[in-house]
């Protein structure tokens, strides 16, 4: 037998037993109230009592049905306003990613109040606020992200610092990031941002500080890293060329003591022993340039440092052009070393030996610092048609650069 045939007989049977109670004694209920008064049995009174039971609980079905209809059909309701929020802020971030800055800036600022995290739609309206050329709307605009988001301080100032650096506002960016940095010093993007910052500034000590905490954290491409630490170290040995100016002999040498500051990795760094070599020479510690330049040619050849070689003053003339002279084996044609084997010699006064080597860098490279350097030994030997051969080829050589004009005709 199914359930509902069990379901129907337990029915008919409660409607009989109800039906012989009511039969066999029907009760009496009376209602007084001031005038009035109500007289009927128990059981209608409980069947009116359960009849407007059931009228409440249909009307609050109803109600509940109304309410939940009208939050879905209702433009004005909470569910509504916060669907539509949404759907804005889709938008402007679009017209954010396309380009199109014053309408991102309107739609997201229109639905920030409206969303649940309206962080994102604020800061980016103050980006797109930036890119418009209005800074104080941009403040604006973040200030408005603080006050509805105040957990979001880092993220906001971050951000701020970025739109003040792009602004060229670099000592306000300064002030920011400097904050942050107080605050919360393991902010890595912070730590960046403040390392671009004092590029920008030039300020090479405080970046040097920073430099160990960019390469423990890999903030930078191994490339990049080092790109940046030739370009801090280069500058600050140039700085401590142009204070070494100013220093009394025999006191301490402040292009050496920043050379020690230069980590061990990069001491070997073509550039940077260039820029050593040619401080310390224009701070006149020639001997020492000349060895800072043999221990680094010893290491490896590089064309650059050998021109500067060649115009150092060593402590010792002779050892000095033996040392270049060996360099000939594994670069014999090389114009910059037979140059500045030229130059040495004539520092050693070895007029000959001079003229070889100046000749023959000349024939392997038509240079015009070469041709002077020819042009007057050849002058100062007597040797007046030599001289001005090589004179009317370096003339040539300058002639090439000039732009072609006409000239007066020749008689």
């Amino acid at each position: 037998m199914s359930k509902s045939y069990i379901a129907v007989l337990v029915v008919l049977l409660i409607a009989a037993l109800l039906g012989m109670a009511v039969a066999e004694d029907p009760g009496y209920l009376l209602i007084a109230w001031r005038n009035v008064s109500v007289e009927t049995s128990i059981w209608v009174g409980l069947a009116f009592l359960l009849a407007l039971w059931l009228l409440v609980a249909l009307l609050r079905a109803v109600v509940r049905l109304i309410n939940a209809s009208s939050r879905r059909v209702n433009p004005w309701s909470r569910r509504n306003r916060a669907r539509r929020a949404s759907q804005v802020t889709t938008r402007g971030l679009l017209e954010f990613a396309e380009g199109h800055w014053a309408n991102a800036q309107r739609l997201l600022r229109r639905a920030a109040p409206h969303v649940e995290q309206p962080l994102i739609n604020y800061l980016a309206a103050a980006r797109a606020a930036h890119e418009q050329g209005e800074y104080r709307e941009s403040d604006d605009l973040l200030r408005e992200a603080y006050e509805t988001t105040p957990d979001a301080d880092v993220a906001i100032a971050v951000t701020q610092a970025q739109l003040q650096i792009s602004r060229g506002q670099l000592e306000q960016a300064l002030a920011t990031l400097t904050r942050v940095r107080k605050e919360h010093p393991r902010h890595l993007y912070a730590l960046k941002l403040m390392g671009q910052l004092y590029l920008r500034l030039e300020d090479w000590e405080r970046l040097e500080q920073l430099l160990p905490e960019l390469r423990r954290h890999h903030l930078h491409t191994e490339t990049e890293q080092l790109e940046l630490e030739r370009r801090v170290y280069g500058a600050l040995l140039v700085q401590a060329g142009q204070r070494a100016q100013g220093v009394e002999p025999g006191a301490a040498n402040p292009v050496t003591g920043t050379w020690e500051r230069v980590p061990r990795q990069l001491r070997q760094d073509p550039a940077l022993v260039e820029t050593y070599a040619l401080q310390l020479r224009a701070a006149g510690a020639e001997s020492h340039a000349e060895k800072v330049l043999r221990e680094a040619l010893g290491h490896a050849f590089n064309d650059r440092l050998v021109h500067i070689y060649g115009l150092v003053r060593g402590s010792d003339p002779a050892r000095q052009l033996a040392t270049a002279e060996r360099w000939l084996d594994g670069h014999p044609h090389d114009a910059t070393l037979l140059l500045a084997l030229g130059r040495l010699s004539l520092r050693n006064e070895l007029w000959g030996k001079a003229r070889e080597y100046l000749e023959a860098s000349y024939a392997n490279r038509r240079d015009i610092q070469t041709c002077a350097e020819l042009v007057r030994l050849l002058e100062h030997m007597d040797e007046q048609a030599a001289a001005q051969k090589v004179l009317r080829q370096g003339f040539g050589l300058m002639v090439n650069d000039l732009p072609e004009l006409p000239q007066p005709r020749r008689h």
